[in-house]
């Protein structure tokens, strides 16, 4: 098992170009022909995580949070992050980081927090807009397939959980062939009819190259005429935080212990409850507090995130419950998240969980 063919698989499910400018997600150390002997899977690289990736002879740490989120002007050692990346080049140990990325698609991070409160009719909190395309091009009839085929192999046309969408219309295309051209069809200086099929497909942004790429190789024209549209739309598979509703409505108090007690949290953080039944519940993994307007908006009972500062409670305006559990509380779960990933499409591959608590937070 080459690295390479773990970081493709984890990037097609949460693509890098999904990440925030500030982030660092991708390969961080290592290179990725390196033959892996096995993973291990964290929410932080600490230095005593590289001690166990040693220890247990893995040689790939899969974490949520990169060591770095800046350039490294100088590696001698004199903080932890220069530590960190010292021993794991001296010892091969990759580190990989699927961060941002993750939080914001979904199957990420907040759809895992939410099956794990066991939310129904979930969507996502905040779904991100300009980050739709449609390709419209015209293909002679017979080869409208070829040409589906190479596109929806790049990902295209996938919208929601279905797959292969596309819509096709046909009509007649004209075209006459210059001196210097070699036409599929028709003949030099002749104006030419031909049944062709006009299909549109759309496809998320980062995805530009590819399918303008697999178009141009399928297609049988010497030159492709073709549109690529930028969408308005919101991309409801890709954003911040999800938005469910309980099976059953339950207490404030009862929702915040059970919730305590799932996260294995030392406490939770909240405003004043509103002694109202909880059925809708917004959630975000890590720093979720810009989300709180949203969480509002979907008239959500309970805002489950970590991170607010003073403040911010009391932003909450007696609409909604804030429940802060903490950073570290929310976010464990990327484990899971991670190793069923990778044991879903790898079950061969060694997938180890880390023995060690990262959370640099303690509680008296």
């Amino acid at each position: 098992m080459k690295l390479k063919e773990i970081s493709s698989y984890i990037e097609s499910f949460a693509p890098l170009a999904y990440q925030e400018d500030y982030d660092n997600a991708g390969l961080i150390v290592g290179n990725s022909e390196m033959e892996l002997t096995g993973a291990l899977v964290t929410v932080d690289v600490t230095e005593e995580i590289v001690d166990e990736a040693i220890k247990k002879s893995l040689n790939l740490i899969l974490t949520h949070h990169p060591i770095a989120f800046t350039g490294l002007k100088k590696i001698t050692g004199k903080n932890f992050t220069e530590r960190i990346v010292i021993k794991a080049i001296k010892n091969d140990i990759a580190i990989y980081s699927a961060h941002t990325n993750l939080d914001s698609v979904w199957g990420g991070v907040s759809s895992k927090i939410a099956d794990k409160l066991k939310l129904k009719n979930q969507k996502i909190l905040a779904p991100v807009s300009d980050q739709l395309f449609k390709l419209v091009y015209f293909v002679p009839i017979d080869h409208a397939e070829k040409t589906r085929k190479a596109i929806f192999e790049t990902g295209a046309g996938t919208i929601g959980d279905y797959d292969s969408a596309s819509f096709n219309s046909q009509g007649k295309g004209t075209f006459k062939a210059g001196q210097g051209a070699k036409p599929f069809v028709g003949n030099k200086g002749d104006l030419h009819v031909e049944d062709e099929i006009r299909i549109e497909i759309i496809f998320p942004k980062y995805l530009k190259n590819k399918v303008a790429k697999a178009l141009i190789e399928s297609h049988p024209y010497e030159e492709v005429a073709f549109d690529i549209y930028s969408l308005e739309n919101n991309f409801n598979r890709v954003g911040y935080g999800i938005v469910g509703e309980l099976e059953n409505e339950i207490n404030e108090l009862d929702f915040l212990n059970g919730l305590k007690d799932s996260f294995s949290a030392k406490c939770v953080r909240h405003t004043n409850l509103l002694n109202k039944p909880v059925k809708k519940v917004a959630v975000c993994g890590g720093s979720g507090s810009f989300l709180l307007k949203n969480a509002i908006s979907e008239k959500a009972d309970v805002f489950v995130s970590g991170d607010f500062k003073y403040h911010q409670f009391f932003e909450s305006e007696a609409k909604i419950v804030i429940a802060d559990i903490g950073h570290f509380e929310s976010e464990q779960i990327t484990k899971e998240l991670f190793y069923e990933l990778l044991i879903k499409k790898f079950p061969k591959f060694a997938v180890h969980l880390t023995g060690i608590n990262s959370n640099p937070i303690n509680y008296l």
